[in-house]
């Protein structure tokens, strides 16, 4: 353990120096960085895949379950996917050093905040590599330095793209040690970072539930965190059915090792005895299994029934609860009840509905007539995102290039003296 805590403390000295430099650096420098990155990406994708193929070959030998592979795999799709996340960051507005709210107060001073990086971020991550290219995007443009321990079945991948990231750092000017990839598997190193409080600023872990619980259990350095994503879609009595079945389709079918896919599905009495069997059935269709309530059992014959615990459950699976509602103040109840607060949905022609469900519901992303899949940074115009929080200070929702930054006040004066 003292050797840990050594290497660690070398690590966090290295990003302390690179943050300071990182938060000078220039506009021009950051971008050329990632436009390096995006360059490197192309020109050595087989690298990366290679790399990544070891990686999936070890998981697969260990049996890690499905969706962990699934978020583990990188593909040239995946590539394409990450070069889109950093031209998208190199294309937003650089937020380090804006001014706003600058005002003129009686005594003559003026007043204003100015946006600062936060400086030293540490993030732990499991399976996804591709996490390793945002996290460092991100932290780049935002001018912090950022030191990335994931998890020990992508240390092929991770440090085939640490190696690809130094080069663009370097090709830039920029210190490599701005991005510093954790190369140990020791599972000691994390409980050790999430005490160097004396060097790192802020903590982002990105995993599964257990490891976030006792990371924001046992940390000292602040942290950023979701713990699971038990996302819910409601449909409402004034649904437009057809848009409702493509929600719940896409939500729930198109990636089931997501954080924003659906886990919970919210049905209106008034609708559920001609509706249920329609959805039922299209999710029978992509062999996802439905667990229902009393009421849901009653209508559809030859389903499991739904414990309390399974409307908690974010299964990452082919699974999904049902629960038959009784008006919006019944879906919104269960929901700020039940789900992790991460994305909710409701599906409705309603306006005075809708408006209720966005003001009441207590989650960081909450959506009208639209998939939970797009609770992500991407989406929504962040580039790319460093992941998903649900805390309600500092940061909440994706979080981009603007929660990896805080304010500070500034004051302007010529010679202003307080009486």
């Amino acid at each position: 353990m003292t050797n840990i805590n050594q290497y660690l403390k070398k690590i966090g000295l290295e990003g302390k120096k690179a943050s300071r430099l990182m938060a000078k650096a220039s506009t021009q420098q950051k971008n050329d960085a990632l436009t390096h990155l995006i360059q490197l990406l192309n020109t050595k994708a087989k690298t990366i895949l290679k790399a990544n193929e070891k990686d999936v070959q070890v998981a697969k030998k260990n049996k890690l379950d499905r969706a962990s592979i699934d978020r583990l795999i990188i593909s040239t799709k995946t590539i394409d996917s990450m070069i889109k996340g950093i031209q998208g960051i190199v294309d937003l507005k650089d937020p380090i050093g804006e001014i706003m709210h600058l005002n003129t107060r009686p005594s003559g001073i003026q007043v204003g905040q100015m946006r600062v990086a936060l400086g030293v971020i540490g993030m732990i991550y499991e399976s996804r590599p591709n996490v390793t290219i945002d996290a460092a995007s991100l932290s780049i443009k935002s001018g912090n330095a950022i030191i990335l321990r994931g998890g020990s079945e992508a240390i092929h991948s991770n440090i085939a793209l640490s190696n690809i990231i130094h080069e663009a750092l370097k090709k830039a000017g920029l210190s490599v040690q701005a991005v510093q990839v954790i190369d140990s598997t020791d599972r000691s190193i994390v409980e050790a970072m999430i005490k160097l409080d004396n060097y790192i600023d802020v903590i982002i872990p990105r995993g599964g539930k257990s490891l976030t619980k006792m990371i924001r259990d046992e940390a000292t350095v602040p942290v950023i965190k979701h713990l699971d994503g038990n996302c819910h879609v409601f449909v409402d009595k004034n649904a437009d059915l057809d848009k409702a079945l493509k929600i719940i389709e896409n939500s729930k079918t198109q990636r089931l090792g997501t954080c924003n896919t659906t886990e919970s599905l919210l049905i209106s009495k008034d609708i559920a005895r001609d509706f249920l069997p329609k959805i039922v059935k299209m999710l029978h269709q992509h062999k996802v299994e439905v667990r229902g309530c009393k009421e849901t059992l009653k209508l559809i014959k030859g389903i499991k029934a739904a414990s309390e615990d399974d409307f908690y459950t974010e299964y990452l699976d082919a699974i999904i609860s049902c629960k038959i509602i009784d008006d919006i103040d019944d879906a919104i109840n269960h929901i700020n009840q039940y789900s992790s607060h991460h994305t909710d949905a409701i599906v409705t022609e309603n306006y005075g509905h809708a408006m209720r469900f966005l003001k009441e519901v207590d989650s960081s992303s909450v959506m009208v007539n639209a998939s939970t899949r797009f609770a992500d940074g991407f989406e929504y115009g962040l580039g790319a995102e460093i992941g998903i929080s649900t805390n309600k200070l500092h940061a909440r929702g994706p979080v981009g290039l603007e929660g990896l930054t805080s304010l500070k006040y500034i004051v302007l004066g010529n010679g202003h003296i307080r009486k």
